[in-house]
């Protein structure tokens, strides 16, 4: 009979596509790992990865055997959950997935507020892509992601939380640095810098480059907000950067220029997640009222949801 461990291992290899890095993920040898996928193989008397000479691939009941697989985790850890719950309440282990465009200027305002209010609870914090985090959050290697939405899966819930403008910033030296108030019309044609792809805001910013007919640099993305700003001071482009970003990390220094525009779509949406099945539900939702309450007195920036 197929094993947690041999699931484990389909998922994990499921996500790299490539054995070493999968085995390093669940931390143990490429032979082991291997052989665990060829036992799963042998038992269900079916192929689940196709071996080629430099890659490999699921074959199609491989994909499906997988999406089961990581709801039989998810539920493993929802029944550990379940016993840890009824034993401590609100303590423990919450692990928490959030994107490195959003958690370091988020984090250091609530974090203070949810420990004081459940000094026994411990928070273990991971970065990563918002796709890469829903998909941990599935496999019940998360338990809360905090993420820009829309995040569309059937078996996670979704709390929306609130808005962060998105604001236009270009070097002192930029041609509408001067400006101070700008219109849709003043970024048609301008060269717009975007963070790599697998970010949310980088789709929504390519989104807003066709609707204000702006150049999308595609050559030069950023790996990082950091990456961004810089390139914006140095003159490659300008760029949007989310609000709490630009109050953290620019504020009144002067290397860049913040200007002003009225567009409806100026903004991203924030929102909380986690299994329709978690038994941490009601701190979940607890922690979503608590960020809205820091918000409300600490970060003007942000439009609060609910």
């Amino acid at each position: 009979m197929p094993t947690l461990r041999q699931f484990k291992y389909l998922v994990a290899l499921s996500e790299e596509l490539h054995f070493r890095r999968a085995a390093e993920r669940v931390h143990v040898t490429q032979p082991t790992l291997s052989a665990q996928i060829q036992e799963l193989e042998r038992q269900l008397k079916a192929p689940l990865v196709e071996r080629g000479a430099s890659h490999i691939m699921l074959t199609p009941l491989g994909r499906e055997v997988t999406d089961r697989a990581r709801r039989v985790l998810a539920e493993v850890q929802d029944i550990q959950d379940l016993a840890a719950s009824s034993q401590h309440g609100f303590q423990g282990t919450i692990r928490l997935g959030v994107p490195p465009t959003l958690g370091p200027y988020l984090l250091p305002h609530i974090v203070p507020d949810l420990h004081a209010k459940h000094p026994d609870l411990k928070l273990y914090v991971q970065e990563g892509k918002p796709a890469d985090l829903q998909l941990e959050l599935q496999g019940g290697r998360l338990d809360l992601i905090v993420s820009p939405l829309p995040i569309i899966h059937t078996d996670l819930e979704v709390e929306s939380i609130f808005r962060e403008a998105l604001l236009v910033v270009v070097a002192p030296d930029h041609p509408l640095a001067g400006k101070g108030q700008i219109e849709r019309s003043d970024l048609a044609g301008q060269n717009v810098l975007a963070i790599e792809r697998g970010h949310h805001l980088h789709d929504q910013v390519q989104q807003l480059c066709e609707d204000f007919n702006a150049n999308l640099l595609r050559d030069y993305e950023g790996t990082s907000l950091d990456t961004l700003r810089l390139m914006a001071g140095m003159g490659v482009g300008l760029a949007f950067l989310p609000a709490l970003y630009v109050r953290s990390e620019i504020g009144e220094r002067g290397e860049l220029q913040v200007l002003q525009m009225e567009a409806s779509n100026l903004y991203r949406q924030i929102g909380l997640s986690w299994r329709k099945r978690s038994v941490h539900a009601p701190l979940f939702k607890l922690i979503a009222d608590l960020i809205r309450s820091t918000a409300r007195t600490k970060l003007p920036e942000l439009t609060l949801i609910g």
